[in-house]
Parts: C-alpha cells; structure tokens; sequence
C-alpha cells in the first residue's frame, strides 16, 4: 500500500525542491505524524517549520523508502548505509548533511 506523501511529484516521494535520481526519501515531522517530501514542503503546506524527531523516537518507524514503502526506524535508515536496507535502492548520500534538521540528536553531519 503506497504511503500518502506531502510534496512529492513522483512515486517516489520526489519535490520541487530535491528531484535528483537519488532523492526517494520522505520523513515523518514529529508534530503533524504525516510524510513530507523534504522540510521546505513541510513549512510550503503547513505554514510552520518541521519539526525533528526527537531521540525517544530513533526507533519508530519515521522515514520512508521511496522506492519500495519500506518505513523504517531513524536509528535503522542512518545507519544503511545511503541504500534502502529492504530494496537496496540508493539513497542521495548528501542527506547526511541535513540530519540536524530532521533528528533532534544530530547536531550536523554525521556522528
């Protein structure tokens, strides 16, 4: 079952805003428990900043694969190793470099 995702152009879960190849990536924000594209989408329809998952919740189910549905934990997706643990598809190895905005515990790049 496809997984309704806020922004996307694609079935993908691709935006205006990140539509490379790589880009199959969408996160829950903590406040509203819906999927968005990327962080922009989130403030473009809801009108308020994302809101990053806080730590008590690195291990319910938060990110989602693009390609195949697969959800997975924060803690699980930073740790795959920029591919989707379940299909294998590639994920933009440059999302390390917006961790801070969507995990509470990161405080930029990664640890």
């Amino acid at each position: 079952m496809e997984k309704r995702v806020i922004g996307a152009v694609d079935n993908e879960t691709r935006c205006r805003h990140y539509n490379g190849p790589l880009d199959r990536i969408a996160l829950k924000c903590s406040c509203c428990d819906t999927y968005y594209s990327c962080a922009a989408c989130h403030e473009e329809h809801t009108g308020r900043a994302f809101q990053p998952i806080p730590e008590t919740e690195m291990h319910v189910p938060a990110v989602l694969c693009g390609s195949c549905q697969n959800e997975m934990t924060p803690a699980s997706y930073i740790s795959c190793g920029d591919q989707c643990p379940h299909c294998r598809a590639p994920f933009n190895p440059g999302c390390k470099n917006h961790y801070a905005m969507y995990f509470s515990w990161k405080s930029g790049g990664v640890k």
